[in-house]
């Protein structure tokens, strides 16, 4: 159902509190139960949005994303809110008061701009999606704040704002879009338009091309728990800067423009640099704090000979390096009694799965191994997280 407006009477929300939590097993029977008062079209509408509300907890927590409305593409596509809050936050410090939230989707973004104290313009030209927005703010008590308009965003007049926020749309019929100008609308315009405001951000791929990055504009790779989920083109700030971010913290790693780290032997230590970090291609920078090198000149792993803590990576201590043979890796964990494997890969083409079920792993203990290569051979490393 595109039209909300049913889900936003009184017997459409009270609908929705009914259904809340209702797993998939049990669909059917309340279903069933509840058409014999209600309209079925309004029935299977509350069970839909009751769906989304459950997959967008991820994204939203538990208590908003059960306030809020949802579109099956809304729920895929939107900002996580500690990523929108930590854009927003930034934005606030950057003196913005005003924002034109161009692509808004269902919302997010300019629910954390609002929350910011930030005055939002959001825009988005489909209606269905506008409408979403329109509830969610609503919803959440931020109404006096975020004005919805449904319009193409090329056709609107942001002059009025201090900031542009733009979040062109990555999909299409057939998937991702990596090719910045396939976005909808194009990077190229994304940019022209940034470049109109004092200050602007613009929400792109993680893995979009250095070389794509206008040479005006810093570039930020943000993750959350270590999973990398945005890159951000900023305009009015720092051009020419690269930075890692990484949440909760924030803790911001600035690129120093350093060489490639040296290809060195495997020390003690093996450092795993966060998703953010490769991202942005600041592993010297991490290798350079940790005085470590290179395994492999093509592998983003970092080795040294002293552990040290640092929040732009992962520390593990190594104890074997074997090459690449999963009958010696079989021996030696049965020897060990490891049935605790974590398996991480880099630069091979083994799949984790399919190495845990080769191998079988049964006992009291625990272990780490790397599938990854050193000085250009396939290589195992066995280890543990190391406690700084």
């Amino acid at each position: 159902m595109n039209d909300l407006a049913p889900l936003l009477t009184p017997e459409g929300r009270a609908l929705l509190d009914a259904v809340r939590g209702t797993a998939p097993a049990d669909e059917l029977a309340v279903a069933t139960r509840l058409r014999r008062d209600h309209p079925a079209p309004l029935v299977s509408a509350a069970l839909a949005q009751a769906r989304l509300r459950q997959r967008a907890v991820a994204k939203f927590g538990t208590e908003d994303a059960h306030r809020m409305f949802f579109t099956p593409d809304g729920v895929e596509q939107s900002t996580r809110a500690s990523v929108a809050a930590y854009r927003a936050a930034r934005l606030k410090e950057l003196g913005v008061t005003s924002v034109a939230d161009l692509c808004c989707g269902i919302g997010g973004d300019a629910i954390a701009l609002a929350r910011a104290g930030i005055r939002v313009l959001a825009v988005d030209r489909d209606p269905a999606t506008a409408a979403t927005a329109r509830a969610n703010a609503d919803a959440l008590g931020l109404a006096d704040l975020i004005e919805v308009r449904e319009a193409d965003v090329t056709e609107v007049d942001t002059s009025g704002h201090d900031a542009v926020f733009v979040d062109p749309a990555r999909r299409g019929g057939r998937g991702r879009i990596f090719d910045p100008e396939a976005y909808s609308p194009p990077l190229s315009w994304a940019v022209a338009a940034a470049r109109t405001a004092r200050v602007a951000a613009l929400k792109i791929a993680p893995g979009v091309p250095h070389e794509a990055v206008p040479a005006d504009a810093e570039a930020e790779w943000i993750s959350d728990h270590g999973d990398v989920k945005e890159a951000v083109l900023w305009f009015g700030t720092a051009p020419g800067t690269v930075r890692a971010t990484l949440l909760p913290g924030p803790r911001t790693l600035r690129g120093a423009g350093l060489p490639d780290p040296p290809v060195r032997p495997l020390g003690r230590y093996l450092y795993e640099p966060d998703g953010a970090v490769i991202r942005a291609h600041l592993v010297a920078d991490v290798a350079a704090e940790l005085d470590g090198g290179l395994l492999d000149a093509t592998i983003a792993y970092v080795t040294a000979d002293t552990l040290r803590a640092t929040p732009y990576a992962t520390a593990y201590e190594i104890t074997d390096q074997l090459p690449f043979n999963v009958k010696k890796l079989k021996a030696l964990l049965r020897e060990r009694g490891v049935g605790v494997l974590t398996v991480k890969k880099r630069g091979s083409a083994v799949e984790p799965e399919e190495l845990r079920r080769k191998v079988k792993p049964q006992g009291p203990h625990a272990a780490t191994v790397f599938l990854t290569r050193v000085a250009g051979a396939p290589t195992m490393l066995i280890g543990a997280p190391a406690a700084v």
